[in-house]
């Protein structure tokens, strides 16, 4: 399985190098020494309005993707990203309106009369997530559907991939983690682990989309948590915030303001912890890819793909691992909000 691992990551390097290659070069006019390794790196971990794939000499390879306005005065428009782009250098910006709209160099949507316009585009992010919940759903569905027909049989196809993860899931988080009300909670766990752990994969094949690591993406997942925690709380975790048992009555205002904050901090930590794990991971690939464009030595590039080689398969424990803290997390944060707490142990 290691050699496999390795053999993938060693693919996924040279796919790498060669796809960001002529992109690296076009984009910071490496050719006429004007690298900024910065700018590429950023454009490639940000969203954007086309999935842009990769570069044939200066042919940029590229989906436009719909760009979907509403404006109270224009109602509801439908373009693709391509109508607002150079041809030739596939750039944005105002000089390239189209009806009157435009999408700027940091991918915003904009009107040229400066009036107010609201943007429900389906950016490679939100392709990239559609993509990610079809996987999903042909799995769990055809596994469901295995397991309809066939009972206790042994799993086949979807459903020996399935079954491993979700009794891993169920058994090693949800009752350890929740106890005894555990069930209930199983189905929102499953999906937090297979959507993200899913994301993260996907995300490391050359040209996807950093879904995981768009904070907006992160910033949901932690707020469902927050909202299945705080309605499924019972009334002695509601105590424990607004009158923790055992505390003087001196210390009580000061340990209600520091219970309260931290409902908010607990969320707030999964978010920042799978985006900033996820985003760090991208940037330091495209870092040492870059490397090797900088420097225009063939032994630069030797060492950027053992790096690249060596960073995909720790990425590929990471995109496990991120999954699993934020399920594990989750599931804790519930299992406090739902267990029964004996405050005779505070006296």
């Amino acid at each position: 399985m290691s050699r496999k691992f390795l053999a993938l990551s060693l693919l996924f390097s040279v796919l790498f190098l060669h796809s960001f290659g002529e992109i690296f070069a076009a984009e910071t006019g490496a050719k006429e020494g004007k690298e900024d390794p910065t700018s590429f790196i950023m454009h490639h971990i940000k969203d954007a309005h086309e999935w842009h794939f990769f570069n044939v000499g200066h042919t940029h390879i590229t989906l436009p993707l719909p760009v979907i306005t509403y404006a109270s005065d224009r109602g509801l428009e439908f373009y693709l990203s391509s109508d607002f782009q150079d041809p030739e250098t596939h750039k944005f910006g105002k000089e390239f309106a189209h009806n009157g709209i435009y999408i700027d160099e940091h991918e915003h949507l904009g009107r040229v009369d400066e009036g107010s316009i609201m943007d429900f585009s389906i950016t490679k992010n939100v392709a990239m997530m559609f993509i990610v919940i079809a996987m999903v759903l042909y799995v769990t569905l055809s596994a469901a559907s295995h397991y309809k027909k066939n009972g206790t049989a042994a799993p086949k196809g979807a459903a020996s991939l399935l079954e491993p993860i979700v009794i891993f899931v169920r058994d090693e988080i949800a009752q350890k983690a929740i106890g005894p009300k555990y069930m209930r909670f199983v189905p929102y766990l499953l999906t937090l682990f297979v959507f993200i752990w899913t994301g993260n994969l996907l995300g490391l094949l050359p040209g996807a989309a950093n879904l995981t690591g768009n904070i907006a993406v992160t910033c949901t997942l932690a707020f469902l948590t927050f909202i299945i925690v705080n309605v499924n709380g019972n009334k002695d975790y509601w105590k424990h915030v607004f009158a923790t048992p055992g505390v003087p009555a001196a210390l009580l205002p000061i340990m209600v303001l520091v219970e309260f904050i931290g409902l908010f901090t607990k969320p707030f930590a999964l978010m920042v912890r799978l985006f900033v794990a996820v985003t760090a991971g991208h940037i330091v690939i495209l870092a040492f890819i870059s490397l090797a464009f900088i420097f225009e030595s063939y032994s630069i590039g030797v060492l950027s793909t053992v790096m690249v080689t060596f960073i995909n398969i720790i990425e590929l424990l990471v995109a496990t691992i991120q999954a699993y803290v934020f399920t594990l997390f989750s599931a804790m944060y519930i299992g406090g909000a739902v267990a029964e707490h004996a405050h005779d142990d505070h006296h």
